[in-house]
Formats: C-alpha cells, sequence, structure tokens
C-alpha cells in the first residue's frame, strides 16, 4: 500500500545483452553428437571393464608398433629417453660374438655326439673357447660404453646402462627390442638430445 515504486530500470540495447552465455546455440547436429558422446560413457560395470579392455588393447598395439619403429612416446619406461637410445644403437652397430654362438653350438653338439673322442674333445673345446669370446665381447663392451657415455652424456648416472647394454649384446639381432635402428658399422650420430 505505501510501497515505494523503484523507477523502471533502463533495458540495456539488445547487441550489449548482461549475463549471455557467450557462445552460440550449438546446432541440432552438434548437440546430437553431444549427446551421443555422453551417452557412450559406460555405465554399468561390464561396458567399464570392455572399455578398459579396448584402451588396453589401443595401448599394446602403439607400444609393439613403437618397438619397430623405436617411437620413444610409446616405448616401455625402461627403453625411453635419448641414453638408451643412444645404447641400443651403441650395441646394434657393433658386431657381437653372439651372432656366431648359434652355428658353433650347432657344430659342437654335432661333434660332440658323433661317439669318437677327439671329436668330442674338439666340440668341449669350441664350446668354451665361444663362451669365453663372448664373455671378452660384453667386457670391452662395457669398458667401450662407459667411455662413450661420459663422454657424450656427461650429466647423466651411468646406472643400470651396463647392464641394459650388456643383456641388449647377448641377443641375437633379428631378436632384439626395440628393433635396431641401425646397421652394423654405421656411424651414429653426435647428438641424442
Amino acid at each position: 500500500m505505501f510501497r515505494r515504486t523503484s523507477p523502471e530500470p533502463e533495458t540495456p540495447p539488445i547487441d550489449d545483452k548482461i549475463g549471455g552465455k557467450g557462445r552460440p546455440t550449438p546446432s541440432r547436429k552438434e548437440a546430437e553428437a553431444a549427446a551421443r558422446a555422453r551417452a557412450k560413457v559406460p555405465r554399468t560395470r561390464k561396458e567399464q571393464v570392455a572399455a578398459q579392455r579396448s584402451a588396453r588393447g589401443d595401448t599394446s598395439r602403439r607400444m609393439r608398433e613403437a618397438m619397430k619403429t623405436g617411437d620413444d612416446r610409446y616405448l616401455p619406461s625402461r627403453d625411453r629417453g635419448p641414453v638408451r637410445r643412444f645404447i641400443r644403437d651403441f650395441v646394434d652397430s657393433r658386431f657381437s660374438f653372439i651372432e656366431l654362438m648359434v652355428p658353433l653350438l650347432v657344430v659342437s653338439m654335432v661333434l660332440g655326439y658323433s661317439g669318437n673322442r677327439s671329436m668330442q674333445n674338439l666340440s668341449n673345446t669350441i664350446l668354451f673357447t665361444t663362451l669365453l669370446v663372448i664373455v671378452f665381447d660384453v667386457v670391452m663392451l662395457r669398458f667401450r660404453l662407459r667411455r662413450e657415455l661420459a663422454r657424450r652424456f656427461p650429466d647423466e648416472s651411468p646406472k643400470g646402462a651396463v647392464l641394459y647394454a650388456a643383456m641388449r649384446s647377448l641377443q641375437m639381432k633379428f631378436l632384439r627390442l626395440p628393433k635396431a635402428q641401425v646397421r652394423i658399422g654405421e656411424k651414429l650420430p653426435e647428438s641424442y638430445r
């Protein structure tokens, strides 16, 4: 009854709408696409397990591809980084006596089962010589690798590098993962950053 009436507020022009949403209204196509995306969110346990399985499969596929191409983004953590890439290239670029081991083991087995005592002695000699040469090769790899790591990566810790290189060098080249990216005798680049 005795109320004070306030003056009517000024209406702002249509162009300067106050408190607008700041974006255009989505088209019907965009709204339906957003609704479909929201509907794809797994709701039941079965759908969640299927989504996780699909994500794991995608991750595994990318990791397998990275093992072939050497893509650092998808490699396992033990193979990631410039130091590990250098170690792989360093091992792969040199001739390893492990490559000769399988043919020499076959010769050693054939001679060992011949029944002739002198052939069996020759078989044992071939076997132990092969093992000694491989051990010597790994020891030489250790010294050369440590020297190269100190020269190329002076700020990096060499912890685990020698074991990583030794394990890689004790595998046949075609069985190594990640796959070799350099050929035997190939000159390695100076920078691995």
